[in-house]
C-alpha cells in the first residue's frame, strides 16, 4: 500500500540546495530555488549558457565536475536533474544515508521529495500533488490558479490574472532532452494550440516576448500560448519562473546568448525552429523584452516564412521603456525630454560594423537608452562628449531591471563608466542618458 505525501512547505532561504546536473531540467529548477532565496550548489561538468550566465553573475555556486559525496555537506535538499538512472540512484542513495531530502526528475517513483504543480498570487502558494500525476496536478493548479484570477479581477475590477508564478511537477513523462535539432519530443497528447501533430500537416512558430524580467510582465496572450507549447526555445533573459511552469513533457530548448560569452548560432535556431515545426510540433520562441526590439525576430520570422511555417507574433514589454520607469526613471517628461531614442551598444563607436550614428545622437536634446551597452560604455561616453553632449549630463545604469536583483546606479555622463566598474554592475543592463534621470527627484 502507497501511502500519501506529507505536505509541507519548505523555508529555504539562506540554506544549502544542491542541484546534481546542469542541463534543461535544472534550467527549468533553479529559478524557483532562487527566488525563495536557498543557497544553490550546482554540481554538473557544464551548464546550459541560462545556467552558466547565472553562476557568473553570482546568483548561484558551480562546482564544474560530476558529483562527489562531500557535496552533500551541509544541505537540506537535494534535487537531481540528470538523465542517468545509476548515477541518480546513487546520489539519491546517499541523501537517503545523510537523511537528507531528495527529488528526482527520472524516477519519482524512488524519490523522497515531490515538487508539486505550484501557483502564486502574492503571499498566497498553493501547491496541488496529483497522486503520482503530474498531469493530474497541473489539471487541478490550472483550475485554482484560473478561479483564484477569476475571485482578484472582479475585486479588482481587472481582467488580468496573475500567470507568472506558477511550476509543473516532478514525475512519470518528464523529458530530458539535450539541446540540439533532432531530439523533438512532442505532446503526447497530440495537440499544440491548434497545430496538426500528425497526417502530415505541419506546425507552427510563436514568437513571444517575455517582457524585461519580472515573470507578470508577459502578456497575457503569451503566457497562454506559453502554456500551449509543445517546444519552448529560450534565451537567457527570459523569466526562470516562467520556465518552471511548463509541462514536463515540453522539450525546452535553451538558445541562450551571453554577452561576449558561448552564443548559438542564429542559423542554428532557425533551423530548430523549422524542424521542429515541420515535425509537427507547436514552438513558442520565447525572448526577453520585445521579439523584435535587437531581438532579432525578424530574421527567425523570415526564415520560417521561407520554410512555409506560419508564425505568430506577440510583443512583449521592452526593457528600453521598462527599465528605466522601474528606476523611477520617465524616457520623456514634460518640460525635461519630448523625445527618446533606443540604441544598440553592442559594438563600439568607431566599428566599421555599427549602423549608429552618435554623432547625430550627440545633438540631440532627448533621452537616450542604450540596450547592450556596458562593454563600451566608456568608448559611447567619450563619443557621445566628443560630439557636443555635456559631460554633466545625468546617467543612470539599471541592471536586471523588474526582478529581485535588480540595482539601479545615478552618475554622469562623463563618470557613468568608472562608476560601473567600481560598483561592478553587470549585464544585462539598460543605460539611460539625459535629464530625466532626474526628473522625479523630489
Amino acid at each position: 500500500m502507497t501511502s500519501n505525501p506529507y505536505p509541507l512547505g519548505l523555508r529555504l532561504h539562506g540554506r544549502r540546495v544542491v542541484v546534481v546536473g546542469g542541463g534543461a531540467v535544472a534550467t527549468r529548477r533553479v529559478p524557483a530555488l532562487l527566488d525563495a532565496g536557498a543557497d544553490v550548489l550546482l554540481v554538473a561538468p557544464e551548464l546550459t549558457p541560462a545556467l552558466r550566465a547565472r553562476a557568473d553573475a553570482g546568483r548561484l555556486h558551480w562546482v564544474p565536475r560530476r558529483f562527489a559525496p562531500e557535496d552533500l555537506d551541509g544541505a537540506w535538499l537535494v534535487q537531481v536533474a540528470i538523465d542517468d538512472p545509476i548515477a541518480a540512484a546513487s546520489v539519491s542513495a546517499l541523501a537517503a544515508e545523510r537523511r537528507i531530502f531528495c527529488v528526482r526528475a527520472d524516477d519519482r517513483s524512488a524519490a523522497t521529495a515531490w515538487t508539486p504543480a505550484v501557483t502564486r498570487h502574492g503571499p498566497v502558494t498553493v501547491a496541488v500533488l496529483g497522486g503520482g500525476d503530474p498531469r493530474r496536478a497541473m489539471t487541478v493548479r490550472d483550475a485554482i490558479r484560473d478561479l483564484l484570477a477569476a475571485r482578484l479581477s472582479s475585486v479588482a475590477a481587472t481582467p488580468t490574472p496573475d500567470r507568472s508564478a506558477t511550476s509543473t511537477p516532478d514525475g512519470p513523462g518528464a523529458v530530458l532532452t539535450p539541446d540540439r535539432p533532432g531530439a523533438a519530443a512532442l505532446n503526447p497528447d497530440g495537440v499544440g494550440a491548434g497545430a496538426a501533430t500528425g497526417g502530415g500537416r505541419i506546425g507552427r512558430v510563436a514568437l513571444v516576448g517575455s517582457g524585461p524580467g519580472d515573470p507578470e510582465l508577459i502578456t497575457v496572450r503569451g503566457w497562454r500560448l506559453l502554456t500551449e507549447a509543445d517546444v519552448v526555445v529560450a534565451d537567457r533573459l527570459v523569466p526562470g519562473l516562467l520556465l518552471d511552469e511548463l509541462r514536463p513533457d515540453v522539450e525546452l530548448v535553451d538558445a541562450s546568448k551571453i554577452p561576449y560569452g558561448p552564443s548559438r548560432a542564429q542559423e542554428e535556431i532557425n533551423e530548430i525552429l523549422v524542424d521542429r515545426a515541420l515535425a509537427g510540433a507547436f514552438v513558442v520562441r520565447l525572448k526577453g523584452g520585445d521579439p523584435y526590439v535587437f531581438g532579432r525576430g525578424g530574421e527567425e520570422l523570415l526564415a520560417c516564412a521561407a520554410a512555409g511555417v506560419p508564425v505568430t507574433v506577440v510583443p512583449g514589454v521592452t526593457s528600453s521603456i521598462a527599465a528605466p520607469a522601474a528606476a523611477g526613471i520617465p524616457v520623456t517628461h514634460r518640460g525635461v525630454a519630448h523625445e527618446f531614442t533606443v540604441v544598440s551598444g553592442h559594438l563600439a563607436p568607431d566599428a566599421p560594423a555599427s549602423l549608429v550614428r552618435w554623432d547625430a545622437l550627440a545633438g540631440l536634446r532627448g533621452t537616450l537608452v542604450i540596450l547592450m551597452g556596458l562593454k563600451n560604455l566608456a568608448a559611447i561616453s567619450r563619443t557621445l562628449i566628443a560630439h557636443g553632449r555635456p559631460p554633466q549630463t545625468p546617467a543612470a545604469v539599471v541592471q536586471e531591471a523588474t526582478t529581485g536583483a535588480q540595482r539601479v546606479l545615478r552618475s554622469t555622463l562623463d563618470a557613468v563608466a568608472a562608476d560601473v566598474l567600481a560598483a561592478d554592475l553587470r549585464p544585462p543592463a539598460v543605460v539611460v542618458v539625459g535629464d530625466v534621470v532626474h526628473a522625479l527627484d523630489g
